[in-house]
């Protein structure tokens, strides 16, 4: 069963950093490209950022370029977002996702797309004073 589990959210005020983690079980996860995509209440998802399967191909939504970086950590089946000058609209559950088939070079970060099958629960990022 493939499953992803997403952590590091919690509550951070503004200008400050957090790294959100997302483990796999059941599968490699350095062979599916990813992504993160986060939902505020009362909103659409929206991609944040995705890192392909080699690694080469990372993508970041305009909202977000130059605060946040996404890594792979093969050695424990990981794959991390740090983000930086954190803002309150970035309040919102964060979500980690695999593409459908494996071995996906290039990814992407439009939900449109619908290439994304396996979803972790999410985590809670919060941005206040």
């Amino acid at each position: 069963q493939l499953q992803l589990v997403e952590s590091g959210g919690g509550l951070v005020q503004p200008g400050g950093s957090l790294r959100l983690s997302c483990t796999a079980s059941g599968f490699a996860l350095d062979y599916y490209a990813i992504g993160w995509f986060r939902q505020a209440p009362g909103k659409e998802r929206e991609g944040v950022s995705c890192i392909g399967s080699s690694g080469i191909d990372i993508q970041y939504a305009d909202s977000v370029k130059g605060r946040l970086t996404i890594s792979r950590d093969g050695a424990n089946n990981t794959v991390h977002m740090r983000m930086n000058s954190l803002k309150p609209e970035d309040t919102a559950v964060y979500y980690c996702a695999a593409e459908r088939d494996p071995y996906s070079a290039v990814c992407t970060v439009m939900p449109d797309k619908g290439l994304y099958e396996y979803w972790g629960q999410g985590t809670q990022v919060t941005v206040s004073s």
